[in-house]
């Protein structure tokens, strides 16, 4: 299951959310819930994708 693009999504989505945290004072208070909710979704979805090769390889 682990293969590049995986470990490429995993690794951009939680960057992703590093960058947000540490920029949220220059994001303009419109994007900010719709760009931290999707920040979210793809941070929970990679967790997901780490938790499922861990389960896959363990079989």
């Amino acid at each position: 299951m682990v293969n590049n693009s995986t470990i490429i999504f995993i690794i951009s989505a939680f960057a992703l959310g590093v960058v947000l945290i540490l920029s949220r004072e220059r994001i303009p208070p419109q994007m900010r819930r719709g760009v931290a909710i999707a920040s979210i979704a793809l941070i929970v979805f990679a967790f997901f994708l780490i938790v499922f090769s861990l389960f896959k390889a363990g079989t």
